[in-house]
């Protein structure tokens, strides 16, 4: 009997809720605004819901779910994610299924009878599926709890993930309409929220918009020299072991970088659309299932992979948003454990993402827009100010302090001065040379470089040749990003990559625009940054149990976890949680009412593993 179907006759959503979160789930309270979702949802309102990833989305669908009569449709767009959190909640004692192409026609078939027979709490589709005229014809059928739409910044055009098979999800509203509708996503600005709202039915529907903040994260931006160098060395001094997320712009980078921390001892697995689709899942499959498992993909990796202990995102090339950029670094430290988003940026990035925008199909608003969002990442990535709030700022929410206190701008905040004539130098050599040449000419020409180009082009004879030795070709290609990143200049496309003068680099040229450039002595600030960053420094998550409490008993429980994991063909996460490890390890609970008392332990879990969990605390050494 599905747990929907056999409710506690407590006429109170909210206790009913929160003895169904701690029966089933293991857990001892709401965070943040779940109850009040919920509870809208449980009494069948609509509503869109933003929360960070790791901010437990998730329990907003699926307790309504089991709170209200029927079976709990939830549209996801990945399978990955519906095949992790329906084995979530079948070791939870909750009766979940998928509907999607992995299943035969059988499969498919004796899922469709389980809905129709009341038999399901909880049904996983993805958007194609749902939208055929059978899926329809079956739902209509049915007895549906509420719609959870999923990932719905997919439905906007302005979202970093638009997927045009969501727009069709609108039929929802006209053929359910009395069945609630909950929309959920980690990222979305004003206008991703806007569009989210009037294409699915929810302009009337309130809004939960909870802290996009995820301060267990460390926000670091470092100038990229050599990227995977630079890398090997993040990976070698902070993160050796622990299960991360490196993501590149292009296949041939993604098996590059791969290789190169394999050749350093890392474990280190490709990931993209290029691989043979039986490599992408058995590589997809170890990381999910192994620790210390380092993923090295292209975009197509990530959305919806509920990992929870990844313990860094690293970015090997510039992505094309804020909204992109805050989803794939959410993916690190999942379980509010210390964790770092760390990326490396260059001009060339900046140049290469214009470029893409200026040859994309995309109208010409499509275009605007897009330059928009690069602008304001690029902004993120210069700022001398506080990462985490500028980030935050992006998504319309301010912070109280100037200072996270855990941001590279913040741990070590980088020096400024005036760079007006800095400036003035290098937009004049742009000008003088006609606004046709890219960075290393310029370069050349500042720093005095006689090379056969310069001289082709007669460029020693300006009087720009020679102006900027004061500062070498690295310090040169910084300040040159900065004046970029301001606006002074932009890459043209059209005549490969030339740097060109804009509008405001006149008032810069003139002295009447300020310029303020950040200081990047040689070495030191990565130096700096990496000095302070070691693991055991970081910010201790809220309410985390310390592992080095009792590392024996904490080794043996993973290792049976890892061995459960296994024969029933799940990932460890599923069986237990880290957090929920670390508890018992610090606890050592006695009895099966100890055990029950540590977060993440519901009633299934303590029927299945309880007695094998006692015997484990009672004969490993502490």
């Amino acid at each position: 009997m599905p747990i929907s179907a056999a409710r506690d006759q407590e006429p109170d959503i909210g206790a009913r809720a929160l003895s169904v979160l701690n029966h089933v789930f293991g857990l001892p309270g709401f965070r943040g605004a779940q109850e009040q979702i919920i509870r809208h949802v449980a009494e069948g309102g609509n509503c869109l819901v933003l929360m960070p990833t790791g901010g437990g989305k998730s329990m907003c669908y699926q307790l309504p779910s089991l709170l209200r009569d029927g079976c709990g449709v939830v549209v996801s767009p990945l399978i990955a994610l519906m095949r992790d959190q329906v084995a979530g909640l079948v070791e939870a004692g909750v009766n979940a299924a998928v509907l999607n192409s992995t299943l035969s026609y059988e499969e498919a078939n004796e899922v469709e009878r389980r809905l129709l027979a009341g038999d399901l709490d909880l049904l996983y589709v993805a958007p194609e599926r749902l939208l055929t005229p059978r899926c329809l014809n079956l739902l209509g059928q049915a007895n549906i709890a509420l719609f959870a739409i999923d990932e719905a910044h997919c439905v906007s055009q302005w979202g970093h993930d638009f997927r045009p098979e969501y727009i069709g999800l609108s039929a929802l509203a006209e053929r359910f309409p009395d069945v609630p509708r909950i929309a959920l996503t980690a990222t979305a600005d004003a206008m991703t929220r806007k569009e989210i709202a009037e294409r699915l039915s929810l302009t009337d529907a309130p809004q939960f918009v909870a802290s996009f903040d995820r301060p267990n994260i460390r926000y670091e931006i470092v100038d990229k020299q050599n990227a995977v160098t630079q890398l090997k060395n993040v990976i070698a001094e902070r993160h050796a072991g622990d299960a991360g997320v490196v993501y590149c712009l292009s296949r041939a980078k993604v098996e590059d970088v791969a290789s190169a921390l394999s050749d350093a001892g890392i474990t280190a697995l490709p990931y993209h659309a290029g691989l043979d689709a039986g490599v992408r899942a058995r590589n997809q499959d170890r990381f999910l299932n192994e620790d210390g498992i380092v993923i090295v993909a292209t975009i197509a990796f990530g959305m919806g992979i509920d990992k929870p202990d990844v313990r860094f995102v690293a970015h090997l090339d510039l992505p094309k948003s804020i909204e992109a950029y805050y989803q794939e670094t959410g993916r690190a430290g999942r379980d509010g454990k210390p964790s770092t988003a760390w990326m490396a940026y260059g001009l060339s990035d900046i140049v290469q993402q214009r470029r893409m925008i200026d040859e994309s199909t995309g109208s010409d608003a499509f275009k605007r827009v897009s330059i928009g969002k690069l602008d304001a990442l690029v902004a993120l990535a210069e700022t001398v100010h506080c990462r985490r709030q500028r980030l935050l700022g992006y998504f319309g929410e301010t912070r109280d302090t100037g200072s996270c206190g855990n941001c590279d701008n913040c741990l070590t905040p980088p020096k400024v001065r005036d760079g007006k004539v800095l400036a003035q130098k290098l937009l004049s050599c742009v000008y003088r040379t006609g606004q046709r040449f890219g960075a290393m000419h310029l370069i050349d020409v500042l720093v005095g470089r006689l090379t056969e180009r310069v001289q082709q082009f007669n460029h020693d004879k300006l009087s720009v040749f020679g102006i900027g030795r004061e500062l070498n070709e690295k310090q040169w290609r910084a300040v040159l990003r900065q004046l970029v990143a301001m606006g002074h200049l932009r890459a043209d496309s059209e005549a490969f990559n030339a740097l060109k003068l804009t509008d405001s680099a006149r008032g810069v040229l003139k002295g009447e625009t300020a310029v303020m450039l950040r200081e990047q002595p040689e070495g030191a600030r990565n130096r700096a940054v990496r000095g302070k960053s070691r693991r055991g420094e970081l910010a201790p998550a809220s309410g985390a149990h310390s592992a080095a409490a009792n590392p024996a008993l904490h080794a043996a429980l993973r290792a049976w976890r890892s061995e459960v994991a296994r024969e029933r063909g799940v990932p460890a996460y599923v069986v237990l949680h880290d957090s929920t490890i670390d508890g018992i390890a610090a606890v050592r609970p006695g009895t099966l009412n100890e055990l029950r008392g540590i977060a993440g332990i519901g009633d299934k879990k303590l029927e299945h593993y309880g007695d094998q969990l006692l015997t484990l605390v009672r004969t490993t050494d502490g």
